[in-house]
């Protein structure tokens, strides 16, 4: 706990969570996002992260794309590529099982 000067006290975590320095995380709901998703994607723009909550359980983050940390890299197809539905489908495959029957066994088996 940390103690304050009228005689109060905090928990440390909530003091440096509420007056450190470093930028709080944003917390939204699905509702409030769906409403206002350009103001939001405009605080996202800037810099901030955000964490969608469902109902009060975290389901997902916003985070603003950075060139140095991009883990997908999106390209323009090189010259002379078919078009996506010129591109023929590979041959099905040929098994020798039966794959109903396995399915079959996989849910038998489970308790």
């Amino acid at each position: 706990m940390l103690s304050l000067g009228n005689g109060g006290s905090l928990p440390v975590l909530a003091f440096v969570v509420s007056s450190g320095y470093l930028p709080v995380m944003k917390h939204v709901r699905i509702a409030d996002l769906k409403s206002h998703l350009s103001a939001y994607l405009r605080h996202v723009r800037g810099g901030r992260t955000l964490t969608v909550l469902d109902r009060h359980t975290p389901i997902a983050q916003i985070v603003p794309c950075g060139e140095q940390n991009a883990l997908l890299s999106v390209r323009a197809p090189l010259p002379g590529a078919p078009k996506l539905h010129q591109v023929p489908l590979p041959p099905p495959l040929k098994l020798e099982t039966d794959i109903v029957s396995l399915l079959l066994q996989e849910r038998e088996s489970e308790p």
